[in-house]
């Protein structure tokens, strides 16, 4: 003969109504915090298209002082390559 596991001063539809009330819980829970990160990835996105633009303004403002980052960049990789080989 089986035994139930099931506490002594408890019956089943108890138990059962406490376990879906937690997994209605939990549910919540997770939904929640689905809907906060959500809006918290929206603003970081927003934030990183703002910080984007202003970088393309300061490099359209180098660019028409005539500095050549370009040309910038290509100097210092040969020192940085030289610092990494310990030259």
């Amino acid at each position: 003969m089986r035994q139930s596991l099931k506490h002594p001063n408890c019956d089943d539809s108890v138990a059962g109504d406490k376990m879906a009330e937690e997994q209605k819980e939990q549910i919540g829970f997770h939904k929640g915090a689905l809907t906060t990160l959500a809006k918290e990835r929206q603003e970081m996105l927003r934030i990183l298209q703002i910080v984007e633009q202003l970088m393309q303004a300061h490099l359209k403002a180098l660019k028409d002082m005539g500095v050549d980052l370009e040309a910038e960049a290509k100097k210092t990789r040969p020192l940085e390559e030289a610092v990494k080989r310990g030259v």
